[in-house]
């Protein structure tokens, strides 16, 4: 159940984005992906309202001119980041391949888990702002609430077998449940960071794969 290698979500070649301003140049591409990336990582220590297109232009070394001919605004700005995001998530799923019959619970429960949080600590400025915008702003978190259904579609054909046969409705949903308790505390721990465990904390991917593994195999049983 190894992924296969990959090109980034976010090279160069591949910015067809919604609002983003298309470019045959390399270096304007490449321009264009340094302010989203610089963006990206400036969110994970600020609000999006906090983040000025001024300094980021400072950061990245354009001027806010350049920056204003490859996005309509900063909204198109936000849009184009939670894009890309997404589009590394679902890159992430279609890599995910069908274990062997033998496959144990014990042994795919962490591998889904560790692709969550690897997915969701690439991404967590963009996945932050988005949470915070989602009562003022619905529409901002709906690609990835429809990724995280994706997540439980592509999961369940993995998990089900290693649960053994029989009670296929009651195990399905055992293992959606399963999955909304681990995407509902990394959200948590992206929004609030309550502790004791935060989203950077290698326990805490330990701890969730084994809160889901213990679900399944109570269900199981």
């Amino acid at each position: 159940m190894q992924a296969r290698p990959r090109p980034s979500s976010d090279e160069p070649g591949s910015l067809d984005l919604p609002g983003v301003a298309p470019s045959r140049q390399k270096r304007s591409r490449e321009m264009t992906l340094a302010l989203l990336r610089t963006g990206a990582d400036m969110l994970r220590t600020r609000s999006l309202a906090e983040l000025s297109i001024e300094t980021l232009c400072t950061e990245v070394g354009v001027t806010v001119g350049a920056f204003y001919s490859r996005f309509e605004s900063k909204e198109a700005y936000f849009n184009a980041l939670m894009a890309l995001a997404a589009r590394d998530g679902e890159q992430r799923l279609g890599e995910i391949k069908r274990p062997s019959p033998a496959t144990n619970l014990d042994k795919l429960c962490p591998i889904i888990v560790s692709g969550i949080v690897a997915w969701m600590r690439r991404h967590e400025g963009v996945l932050r702002a988005a949470l915070q915008h989602d009562d003022t702003r619905p529409d901002k978190w709906t690609p990835f609430k429809a990724l995280a259904k994706a997540t439980t579609e592509r999961a369940t054909p993995l998990l089900l077998p290693a649960m053994g046969k029989g009670h296929a409705a009651a195990r399905t949903r055992a293992i959606a449940f399963g999955l909304q308790v681990v995407l509902g505390t990394l959200v948590n721990a992206i929004l609030n960071d309550p502790g004791p465990l935060s989203l950077r904390s290698k326990e805490m991917e330990t701890r969730l794969a084994d809160c889901l593994l213990l679900l399944l195999q109570a269900e199981a049983a």
